[in-house]
């Protein structure tokens, strides 16, 4: 009898992302889950389960065997620190860049920066490495108020396009990490019930590399 599995997955676009590449590894919610409020979702196997849920829980969701496997962006695996989980497979999905960012031509020197971000732990371990000293202040939206109301010198955010910094007069500067959606998995689950696990992880490997061969063909 195959064992329970539950896959916890991220809301919003990497949600909207991800049900392609399931399905395309046999994996079907029972329903249409953009039109319900449910958070526990049936598919067309009967011992797996899809968990819907804010990106930032899905890695402590994962760690303590709360879900088998995990969806999440490298972003939320860095600052959570990912700890007691693998992480088998990119799934090359939402890829953006973690970037530092500020005022255009505007510098700061001789005194100690101010950050914002909600990547707090990532911002300390970063300018930890470049050896600059900086206060850390945690938001949770719209940074790019920071700097332009002098309550930062610079953040520290997810950049796509680089619109939205460019429309309020910043600009990106250094890179922290490219982001990308990985599929995670709990070290107890790997080991209890690899059986089950695996043929999920191959399964998805193949989707992407079929989504990538048609990004390239196209």
């Amino acid at each position: 009898m195959n064992q329970p599995i539950t896959i916890a997955l991220s809301k919003g676009r990497i949600l909207k992302e991800t049900l392609p590449l399931l399905a395309a590894a046999g994996i079907e919610p029972a329903e249409d889950i953009s039109q319900s409020r449910k958070l526990i979702f049936d598919t067309n196997h009967a011992h797996i389960k899809l968990l819907v849920i804010r990106a930032t829980d899905v890695p402590t969701y994962v760690e303590y065997g709360a879900a088998d496997l995990g969806v999440a962006g490298k972003d939320v695996l860095l600052e959570h620190g990912a700890k007691g989980l693998y992480e088998p497979l990119d799934l090359e999905i939402s890829r953006c860049r973690l970037m530092t960012a500020g005022k255009v031509g505007e510098q700061v020197a001789g005194r100690r920066m101010k950050v914002a971000t909600k990547f707090v732990n990532v911002a300390k371990a970063y300018y930890a490495e470049q050896g600059v000293q900086v206060d850390i202040i945690k938001l949770y939206g719209a940074m790019e108020l920071a700097p332009l109301m002098g309550l930062a010198d610079e953040i520290v955010d997810i950049v796509d396009t680089g619109n939205t910094l460019r429309a309020n007069g910043m600009e990106p500067r250094e890179l922290i990490a490219p982001i990308s959606t990985r599929l995670v998995a709990g070290q107890a689950a790997t080991k209890m019930k690899h059986a089950q696990i695996q043929p999920i992880i191959e399964r998805l490997r193949q989707a992407v590399e079929a989504a990538r061969t048609e990004e390239v063909s196209v």
